[in-house]
């Protein structure tokens, strides 16, 4: 199954180091990122969960939670999670789906779904297209998909910028142009007329072009 942008999330229920998860319960009315790794107690996904560790509170200011996906089984992420914690200092304190049969790597996409055997006796080089994150709406849809090399630390800061953009975009008809970062100028939706920008902006905009009109962050 091919998955795209506005997509319902697959559902599925999994044993996590939190215990059993059924995934669109689980989510509730939250926003979500869930991210996966190739392989337990591999370098750059060791680095990667413990700076999620570290931005955690970050995204739940953003009514976000954070969701581990590794395929291995549970009991090895337990072990990994202290390495994590002694080399990057911090604790893991999100959940971390155990994906031992591969069923939600196939399920998201990452694998294919053809793709035989189990976790067991696979390396990471195997499982390497398992390198995803995915932002899920309260909603379950897929906004977000990103799929990265294993020698390539993900962005985190960049997961959070988006989040913001998305978040704002969800309340507001605006649109984040290029770079943009929290506090800075937006760009009124083309889908939104000039009639209907009047009411929601009385002070104006300004119009580069038509379809390009700036006002500043709403808040």
């Amino acid at each position: 199954m091919s998955l795209r942008i506005n997509d319902i999330a697959p559902d599925f229920t999994a044993e996590t180091t939190h215990g059993t998860l059924q995934f669109h319960e689980w989510i509730g009315e939250s926003w979500v990122v869930l991210f996966s790794h190739p392989k337990d107690f591999t370098p750059v996904c060791t680095t990667e969960l413990g700076y999620m560790a570290r931005l955690e509170p970050e995204f739940k200011k953003r009514n976000t939670k954070i969701i581990g996906l590794s395929v291995d089984p549970v009991e090895s992420h337990l072990r990994w999670e202290k390495d994590i914690e002694e080399t990057q200092g911090c604790s893991v304190n999100y959940p971390m789906i155990g994906d031992p049969n591969l069923e939600i790597a196939k399920l998201y996409d990452m694998l294919p779904a053809t793709e035989t055997g189990k976790a067991e006796g696979r390396t990471a080089a195997t499982n390497q297209t398992v390198r995803s994150v995915f932002i899920i709406g309260p909603d379950k849809k897929i906004k977000l998909i990103l799929t990265y090399p294993m020698s390539t630390g993900r962005n985190f800061n960049e997961i959070l910028r988006v989040l913001d953009s998305m978040q704002l975009t969800a309340q507001h008809k605006v649109a984040t142009p290029v770079n943009w970062e929290k506090g800075e100028d937006v760009i009124i939706l083309a889908s939104v007329s000039d009639e209907e920008a009047k009411t929601k902006y009385p002070n104006g905009w300004k119009a580069v072009k038509p379809y390009l009109r700036v006002v500043p962050q709403p808040e």
